[in-house]
């Protein structure tokens, strides 16, 4: 009876996977060289196909694994992100909507802007001011920490950004309320520790495009990670 040669065990010592909405593509490195390998993804749960991939790679704890997705870009553009709630100084709760007065369409007589991430009703004006320079104008007091607190608390976010005026040259006062806001368990976005950069309206929409997509993102990387114990590093939009 003849001998059946089984097929050696494939290890991978570095893998490139790139998860999309039709397809899980792999580059694997080996002892042997390199190869490929295509999946279906998993839409419903796209970890699934990634874990799969790694698995039929061979992956193991000391495989060196960077990852790509668009997991983040299509819940952003599919609007399937967090119920967030935006903290920001009082008066200016409407700088997400108002923008930079830039017309999506300029000849349209009646233009249709894309609704804000988040809705009037869920962004908290706070009592405190900043100059520009960092500058103390108006304090914040331990009492409005406590109602502003409150106030998110009824709102029932899944997700919270924080974005004060001016906090991107001194961010004391977003940092108190961010530490404040911690308590109700769920992901805290400061502007100040996310893109602290002059502008308020850029740096208010990208802190709350965080937060609506940080609980999707932080569930999808732990379901990798508690399948795959080796180095996972993910590359960013900027390729970094």
């Amino acid at each position: 009876m003849a001998r059946v040669r089984s097929e050696p065990r494939r290890v991978a010592l570095a893998v490139g996977i790139d998860t999309g909405g039709t397809f899980t593509d792999l580059v694997i490195d080996g002892p042997s060289g390199r190869w490929a390998m295509k999946l279906p993804s998993t839409p419903a749960a796209p970890a699934e196909a990634v874990v799969e991939g790694l698995a039929r790679a061979g992956a193991g704890a000391r495989t060196r694994v960077h990852h790509g997705s668009t997991v983040a870009t299509n819940a952003l553009l599919e609007r399937r992100g967090a119920r967030v709630t935006f903290v920001t100084t009082a008066g200016v709760e409407d700088v997400l909507e108002i923008g930079r007065q830039q017309r999506p369409d300029l000849h349209a007589l009646q233009p249709q802007r894309v609704p804000p991430l988040v809705p009037r009703e869920r962004r908290i004006g706070t009592h405190e001011r900043l100059a520009a320079g960092g500058a103390v104008l108006a304090p914040l007091t331990a009492r409005e920490v406590q109602r502003v607190v409150r106030a998110v608390r009824r709102t029932r976010p899944e997700a919270i950004a924080v974005g004060l005026l001016h906090a991107w040259s001194q961010p004391a006062h977003e940092q108190r309320l961010a530490r404040a806001l911690a308590v109700l368990g769920v992901p805290v976005s400061a502007s100040s520790a996310i893109a602290p950069e002059i502008r308020e309206y850029e740096r208010f929409a990208t802190t709350c495009a965080n937060a609506f997509l940080e609980p999707l993102v932080h569930a999808y990387l732990d379901a990798i990670a508690a399948r795959h114990t080796g180095p996972l590093e993910v590359v960013l939009s900027h390729g970094g």
